[in-house]
């Protein structure tokens, strides 16, 4: 193939999954945005704690329901569609919280967006997956990853310019009643114009020609399959990818038979142990920490912007690696180095420690950690397990899993960090605990998925159901 072909191959196949990726953006805008809005919005609402709680919450349950919903219904109207759907609801909610007259429209409107961020964690990753060639899959889900953690970097910037404009009282109109009067309006509301953006942008990504294929437009799926190989090998892999789907019996019941008992433990276990692994905790725990060793850089460079840094640096590890070094190699290190990282922060708390520059570097060297390895990988490996005819099914009943996991760190652990009986030296040795059975996991249990299509990894369980 001329090398100029290959080059807009390849020009192609980054433009498509860089627009399916900017999910993951609102994904981590969205999660991240209200850690500078929470204390505007209860202030403006006089919320007690229950109330403070459930307006944090409902955005929780707002993603479980999303994922629980999104991927039957990726099975039945295709990809795109959801991915137009999980952008329609973050685009609704951004601009519901920004104008709510009360709390019940706000949280409603905050429900609303977490069905979106529900939606878009199952479906962007499934589609980028799907979408690329073997060679570039790993990469290609990683920028997944890689937006989450631009996104987060991108509120916490907001925010604190938003907070530095609102003592203008120069501004006037709507501009003094969103940005000066209600800050946390124009923080939350900013999330209009990257949705709006991934909103416009999807209508030119194509349909996923794994879909097409299941849903029999074969001329369809051929025609995007050829932007990015070749004619013969666009042919090849259609008729590879319609053999596979003849096995297959396209339901869900189908995940619980022999042959995919072992990607279905690692679907569910691999999201659960990377999210009990702390790792939120440690981000909304860590600036406080941060601050007390005195490395705060200011309203928006203090600690949460250098998390926020390391994460989307280490992820760029992931993305230049995975497809080089395989998936379970950046899994062993980067769990050991989480695991050790853990316990070594749990001890400088138990010994009173928490001043100078270690707890940064531990900290610090976590998150780099949790970056280049659960982070990305995570969502690669989902997205590669599962049988073609029911991946949607599955990957909500993985990403679902995360969630769950999400839900229950969210909720143990400031009463861990707070009781006198735990405190936050037993909380960072639970997570290290939590998080070391994902190195028995990536050992024993998930293949190397490198340069394999998804057709040969799913080819590849069918083999070893008997042994």
């Amino acid at each position: 193939m001329p090398d100029g072909q290959t080059t807009l191959h390849k020009k192609y196949l980054f433009l498509v999954c860089f627009i399916a990726a900017m999910g993951g953006f609102l994904f981590g805008f969205d999660t991240a945005v209200i850690s500078g809005a929470l204390s505007f919005v209860v202030a403006d609402f006089h919320f007690d704690a229950l109330m403070e709680g459930w307006f944090v919450s409902s955005a929780l349950l707002g993603c479980i329901i999303g994922v629980a919903f999104s991927g039957k219904l990726s099975d039945v109207y295709g990809r795109k569609k959801i991915m137009l759907l999980s952008a329609g609801l973050f685009f609704l909610s951004a601009i519901g919280c920004m104008l709510a007259g009360n709390a019940t429209i706000l949280i409603g409107f905050r429900l609303i967006g977490g069905l979106g961020i529900g939606v878009a964690s199952m479906i962007c990753p499934l589609y980028i997956s799907e979408f690329s060639p073997p060679a570039f899959r790993g990469r290609m889900v990683a920028l997944y990853q890689l937006a989450i953690t631009i996104g987060i970097v991108a509120a916490y910037f907001s925010n604190a310019y938003l907070l530095r404009l609102s003592g203008n009282e120069s501004l006037q109109g709507w501009l003094h009643f969103l940005i000066v009067q209600d800050t946390w309006r124009s923080m939350i509301g900013v999330g209009l114009v990257p949705s709006f953006i991934f909103l416009v942008c999807l209508f030119i990504v194509p349909e996923s020609p794994r879909w097409l294929l299941l849903k029999g437009k074969e001329q369809l799926a051929f025609q995007y399959l050829e932007k990015l190989n070749s004619q013969a090998v666009a042919r090849e892999e259609i008729l590879y990818i319609q053999n596979s789907l003849k096995q297959d019996a396209g339901t869900l019941g189908q995940l619980f038979s022999k042959a995919y008992r072992i990607p279905l433990i690692i679907g569910l276990s691999l999201p659960f142990l990377s999210q009990v692994s702390g790792i939120n905790a440690v981000i909304y725990y860590g600036p406080a920490i941060l601050d007390k060793a005195g490395f705060s850089l200011g309203d928006a460079l203090g600690g949460q912007v250098i998390i926020g840094f390391v994460n989307v640096l280490f992820t760029f590890v992931a993305i230049f690696t995975v497809d080089k070094w395989g998936r379970k190699p950046l899994l062993f290190t980067g769990i050991a180095g989480a695991v050790i990282s853990l316990v070594i922060i749990g001890i400088l708390f138990r010994s009173d420690n928490v001043q100078g520059p270690w707890v940064l570097i531990f900290i610090l060297l976590f998150i780099a950690c949790f970056a280049f390895s659960f982070g990305p990988v995570c969502w690669i490996v989902v997205s590669e397990i599962f049988p073609g005819a029911v991946r949607g099914q599955a990957m909500s009943l993985a990403t679902l899993s995360l969630w769950i996991a999400n839900f229950f760190v969210g909720q143990l652990t400031p009463m861990m960090l707070k009781s006198p009986h735990w405190g936050p030296s037993a909380t960072f040795w639970t997570f290290a605990a939590l998080c070391a059975p994902g190195f028995w996991l990536t050992w024993k249990l998930i293949p190397e998925t490198k340069g394999r299509s998804l057709e040969q990894i799913e080819q590849a369980w069918r083999k070893a159901k008997d042994i």
